[in-house]
């Protein structure tokens, strides 16, 4: 499934052995969730997920920027950039760098795989919810 979306501005990980710290928002605004709630959604997502990040009991999907903008809250999940009144930095490994428990790229970058539609993220993060966390744990009001 092709989840590159073309208007982000172009965008590469570092090219070294370091962690780089990228701001969140002129690339791609992010998507935090716990481990556990987010390897959920990913089995949910299958071939529709874009690249993520994980790092140790988080993981971080890339999406086109302002698109979780007006989302409803998702219990235990963080959207960060775009739109947002704090500045936000995550830290981005090495393109190499596909194992972990440290940061690595737990759905690494590729042809045709860089962000992930955040309107199928959003369910696929509230069905994981409601199966992580209970019957109406998926969004807060």
């Amino acid at each position: 499934m092709h989840t590159s979306i073309s208007n982000a501005q172009p965008w590469a990980p570092p090219s070294g052995a370091d962690v780089e710290m990228v701001l969140v928002g002129p690339h791609w605004d992010a998507v935090r969730a716990p481990a556990g709630l987010g390897e959920r959604a990913l089995a949910l997502l299958g071939g529709a997920t874009g690249a993520v990040i994980a790092d140790y009991n988080l993981v971080y999907w890339l999406i086109r920027p302002g698109s979780a903008q007006y989302w409803r809250r998702v219990r235990q999940v963080q959207t960060l950039g775009s739109g947002r009144v704090e500045t936000s930095y995550i830290g981005v490994p090495p393109s190499d760098r596909t194992s972990g428990p440290y940061l690595h790229w737990r759905v690494p970058l590729g042809p045709g795989r860089y962000l992930t539609d955040a309107d199928r993220l959003r369910e696929a993060l509230v069905r994981a919810a409601v199966a992580e966390l209970g019957i109406g744990a998926g969004d807060d009001r």
